[in-house]
């Protein structure tokens, strides 16, 4: 198990990273945040404006009974960056979601998917 300074770390050593963070989409806080330090991204704005998208995403979900299923990513694609929205599913995570930035050009969003999902299993809130 990993603490949260670890996994961000670990979420930061994926290639193409630009930011990372750890948000409570009940508030739109952000528990913690690394990166985006070159200007390219604000952190704490990203998590508010994302926690938007998780909500209207289980609202959705809700209206149309999906209620088997569990939102494994949201991936958001802009001409220079891939944004992934995480929700964790484990018993402590309920109501947060990792964020993390990638600069398009430099990532590989499948190994980027796979390994944010390994890096959720193992952070311990």
């Amino acid at each position: 198990m990993a603490n949260l300074e670890t996994s961000l770390k670990e979420a930061m050593g994926i290639d193409g990273a630009i930011g990372v963070a750890l948000v409570d989409y009940g508030s739109g806080m952000a528990l913690g945040t690394l990166g985006g330090d070159t200007g390219e991204l604000d952190l704490n704005l990203a998590a508010a404006g994302n926690t938007d998208l998780v909500r209207a995403k289980m609202r959705t979900m809700e209206m149309l009974s999906l209620h088997d299923n569990e939102i494994e990513d949201i991936l958001v694609s802009l001409t220079s960056q891939y944004h992934l929205v995480r929700p964790l599913t484990t018993q402590n995570g309920r109501g947060l979601f990792l964020f993390l930035a990638l600069n398009r050009g430099r990532s590989n969003l499948a190994m980027a998917r796979h390994q944010l999902r390994r890096i959720e299993v193992a952070l311990e809130i």
